[in-house]
C-alpha cells in the first residue's frame, strides 16, 4: 500500500498521480504500485512539487510495517532505536537568557522557564 499526500502542489502533479493512484480526497492518493513505480512517482513529486509539500508513506518489512518520506515539510522523520518517528519543530521554547516578567507566580516561572 502506498499513500501520497500533497499540500499546495500544482494541479498538473495531481493529474499525473491519478494515472497510477486513486485520489480519495483532495491531495490524498492511495494505491499499490510496485516499488520501482513508487520510487519513480516520488522522484516526479519531488521534482514538480514547487512551493508545495509532499509526504509518502508505504508498507515495508520492518517493525512498524511501514516507512515514510517527506519533501519540504517542517516535520522530519527521525530514527529512534529502529523506529521512525516524526520530529516536530518546537517554536514555543522561550529564549534561554530571558527573565520572566514581574507578577508571575513561582509555579508559572518553573513551568515556563524551568528554573527555581
Amino acid at each position: 500500500m502506498t499513500v501520497i499526500v500533497l499540500t499546495n502542489c500544482p494541479p498538473g502533479l495531481r493529474g499525473f498521480l491519478t494515472r497510477w493512484l486513486l485520489e480519495i480526497s483532495a491531495g490524498v492518493f492511495i494505491g499499490n504500485p510496485s516499488a520501482r513505480i513508487r520510487d519513480a512517482l516520488w522522484d516526479e513529486v519531488q521534482q514538480y512539487a514547487g512551493q508545495g509539500r509532499a509526504l509518502l508513506a508505504h508498507t515495508t518489512n520492518n517493525e512498524q510495517g511501514f516507512t515514510f518520506r517527506t519533501h519540504d515539510h517542517a516535520w522530519h522523520p527521525t530514527d529512534h532505536e529502529g523506529l521512525t518517528l516524526i520530529r516536530r519543530p518546537n517554536n514555543n521554547t522561550p529564549p534561554q537568557n530571558s527573565e520572566p516578567p514581574p507578577g508571575w507566580s513561582k509555579a508559572s516561572k518553573r513551568r515556563r522557564f524551568g528554573r527555581n
